[in-house]
């Protein structure tokens, strides 16, 4: 305002000795009120826009910190979901693996009885007399045991435990091995996934994908299809046939939408940027 005082200085004086009526003189002092309150609106506008930018500023580093911060906690829940996943698995295996032992070990017993009453049998057979009466002794023939054939469930774990192991050649040779002599054992379809997991860890996707797709068509009510289903669709997206990985992780929840592959999918999906209901 003392920027204006001059103007109304120097309009009293040239009033005073009659240069200017009093009516101009008013006029002038209307004027410089008109230009105070102008100067002072431009000066609460501009405030008024620093402030806005400050608190825009403020949302924007707000905003890209929550978005960081959901990143990390989606990594976080992901990775927890697959722990948890080979949690389960491992304890599954380990489940098996004892009643597995806990039956050998009663067969083993069983043939040790079986032995024991041969190998007696045989030493109380009577010895068929001489001609002539003439004493002499016969020899019994014993017979040769029986190669023993290899167990199909030692088969299955010792592949189990390559795989575990990571030798994943051999694990694919022993699952194979036991599909082929146990085709309608209640473990096939699990030796059949394995084989696909063994391929899929050694990053041979498209002979993963066979194999996980031979999961589904030979045992259609295996639960171990909404896993082979899940890891089709991310050996699919692993060599880059994107859409087709889409569209096996979308069939998982809409086949499986209760399962925990199905969790797995709609992550996955999130991840790639597609929502899901």
């Amino acid at each position: 305002m003392k920027i204006f005082r001059p103007l109304v200085v120097t309009a009293a004086m040239l009033a005073a000795s009659g240069c200017i009526s009093t009516s101009d003189f008013e006029a002038v002092q209307r004027q410089v009120s008109e230009l105070q309150e102008e100067l002072a609106n431009v000066k609460r506008t501009a405030s008024s826009k620093e402030d806005v930018q400050s608190v825009n500023t403020r949302i924007a580093e707000q905003t890209e910190t929550l978005l960081k911060s959901n990143a990390t906690l989606v990594a976080k829940v992901g990775e927890i979901e697959t722990r948890i996943q080979a949690t389960q698995e491992s304890l599954e295996q380990s489940s098996y693996r004892f009643d597995r032992l806990g039956q050998q070990l009663a067969q083993a017993q069983r043939d040790i009885e079986e032995l024991r009453a041969r190998i007696a049998t045989m030493q109380t057979a009577a010895v068929p007399p001489a001609a002539d009466g003439a004493g002499s002794s016969s020899e019994v023939t014993v017979p040769a045991p029986a190669i023993p054939v290899s167990d199909p469930n030692q088969t299955y774990q010792s592949a189990l435990r390559d795989y575990q192991r990571g030798n994943f050649d051999l694990a694919i040779e022993g699952f194979r091995e036991f599909v082929q002599n146990s085709p309608n054992s209640d473990r096939a379809d699990n030796a059949a996934y394995w084989i696909g997991e063994s391929l899929f860890s050694q990053k041979k996707y498209r002979e993963a994908i066979e194999q996980f797709d031979s999961v589904v068509t030979k045992y259609p009510k295996s639960d171990k299809v909404p896993g082979a289903l899940l890891k089709k669709g991310y050996a699919y997206i692993s060599i880059g046939e994107r859409a087709q990985g889409i569209v096996q992780l979308q069939y998982v929840l809409h086949e499986h939408p209760k399962s925990q592959e199905a969790s797995l999918a709609r992550q996955k999906l999130k991840q790639l940027g597609i929502e899901t209901q």
